[in-house]
């Protein structure tokens, strides 16, 4: 069964679109999928099945200035002026509403890339409410996110943050195909795979040849700044079970590295992490064939351990 949702987004202009995917047998949990930059939950398909197989309700929504909730609003790549807490603030509401059709059921969170992002801001403001997070694709201290978010406040401070600027999508990302050899689309990064590649730069619904606010971006840097070291994991609750995982060559996690490092920062701080790391594989190891089936079932297990 398909529930599509429609809400209010926490920066009181647009109406987030979102979907809730109920498997034929009775749930025994929930999973809130949250996206990542330029892209749009029907991107997770494939995990969403495995999910709903596995007995889970999966929940998922586009985020303000993605997919279909920017299409719907006209607003690509454009966030909204209430803050970079907003896509936090969106899936928590996405939370409410699937808590209350879906009651009493333990929930769980997987979000890669931004979506990692949002997942730990969202731990840390709401994590008493979760059974457990999964965080993909993530990384520690964002290369070149401190630089950019000074260049890119002095713009928005000169009022040009409705404006874009080509330039700060570049120095924030431009440098990520660094070990791709032969570069050609320019999203070669995300995976090995050339029909992925494809797919990611020729879907509608991906933002990925659609410019960003300057806005937008500054948001985007102040967001890494307030998920970074041991003052952001010290506010995500002690007993919440984190799987963190992702492929050793994903420049977003800097090779292995930046995973390392936010596990390290729970770890210092009192919290059970298990971490997994794949060996030679991109940004975006669930969509890889020769091992997504493996990647969704490493989350599954975490998930059914935690509540059997």
């Amino acid at each position: 069964m398909l529930h599509e949702v429609s809400f209010q987004s926490f920066n009181e202009r647009d109406n987030v679109q979102g979907w809730i995917y109920v498997p034929a047998a009775k749930p025994k949990g929930i999973v809130q999928i949250i996206h990542g930059f330029g892209e749009h939950s029907r991107r997770y398909l494939h995990m969403i099945v495995k999910f709903m197989d596995a007995g889970y309700i999966v929940a998922a929504d586009d985020h303000v200035g993605h997919g279909k909730t920017a299409m719907v609003n006209d607003t690509w790549g454009d966030w909204g002026d209430k803050g970079f807490h907003t896509m936090m603030e969106d899936e928590h509401t996405l939370k409410t509403l699937v808590c209350e059709k879906y009651p009493d059921l333990p929930y769980f969170l997987f979000g890669h890339s931004m979506g990692s992002f949002i997942t730990r801001d969202f731990a840390a403001k709401y994590g008493a409410e979760l059974d457990g997070i999964t965080i993909c694709g993530t990384t520690g201290v964002f290369r070149g996110a401190k630089q950019a978010a000074e260049a890119l406040k002095k713009t928005v401070d000169e009022g040009k943050g409705k404006e874009s600027d080509p330039k700060f999508t570049g120095d924030l990302m431009g440098w990520m195909c660094e070990r791709c050899g032969d570069v050609s689309i320019g999203n070669e990064w995300i995976c090995a795979d050339p029909n992925v590649q494809y797919d990611h730069a020729n879907d509608p619904f991906d933002a990925f040849t659609k410019p960003t606010t300057n806005q937008s971006l500054y948001y985007f840097t102040q967001m890494m700044e307030a998920i970074v070291g041991t003052s952001w994991a010290e506010k995500v609750p002690k007993d919440l079970p984190i799987y963190n995982i992702g492929g050793d060559q994903d420049p977003v996690g800097e090779y292995g590295k930046g995973i390392y490092e936010v596990s390290n920062w729970l770890y210092e701080t009192g919290h059970t992490v298990t971490t997994k790391v794949y060996s030679g594989y991109r940004h975006e190891i669930h969509n890889y064939s020769a091992i997504k089936d493996e990647v969704e079932e490493g989350i599954i297990e975490f998930m059914d351990q935690i509540i059997s």
